[in-house]
């Protein structure tokens, strides 16, 4: 019979061993993301994933604040982060890094995020854009890739921590037997 497993016996790395363990290669930019709670929860998706970085750009809520804390649960303090006052600022320096430009975004190109998983020495940022507004068109124009969750109800968008975490997921769940998480 299953049982929950204790946080004791997950063996999860401190904040400490965190920062030397490799991460995935998927950074996460959040483009005038205007609620902490959404920005908390992406702290946290990208802790439970070990992504790279974060980068947050515009009116994007930065830690500390209580709000981001509230959802991140600490995950504000394992992640790294970087604040650039506009997105293009961001990716220009992401490029320089090596990083591809990926946008989670409605565009008429884009392809399921389960279709788009991350290659073998392959560098990606994520964009994300505002909760209301999305992914800003000059971001989309110059993007390597745009993915989209099908959706298949009424609305046409979802939560922005919710979209978030379902990308990380499918582009990453493909991969990971290829990526290299072992410390």
């Amino acid at each position: 019979m299953p049982r929950k497993i204790k946080i004791t016996e997950m063996k999860r790395a401190s904040t400490e061993q965190f920062a030397h363990l490799p991460a995935l290669p998927l950074a996460i930019l959040l483009d005038d993301v205007r609620s902490a709670h959404n920005v908390g929860a992406i702290f946290r998706t990208a802790d439970a994933f070990r992504l790279h970085s974060l980068a947050l750009c515009g009116i994007t809520p930065q830690p500390p604040h209580p709000l981001i804390h509230k959802t991140a649960l600490g995950a504000e303090l394992s992640m790294r982060f970087s604040y650039f006052r506009f997105a293009q600022e961001a990716i220009a320096h992401y490029k320089m890094e090596g990083f591809k430009i990926w946008v989670l975004e409605q565009t008429t190109d884009s392809t399921p995020p389960e279709k788009s998983p991350l290659e073998v020495d392959e560098k990606v940022l994520l964009v994300v854009g505002n909760e209301v507004h999305g992914v800003k068109e000059e971001i989309v124009a110059t993007a390597d890739r745009c993915i989209e969750i099908p959706q298949y109800g009424t609305k046409h968008s979802l939560n922005v921590s919710v979209s978030t975490g379902i990308a990380i997921y499918s582009i990453v769940a493909g991969s990971l037997s290829q990526l290299s998480l072992t410390d």
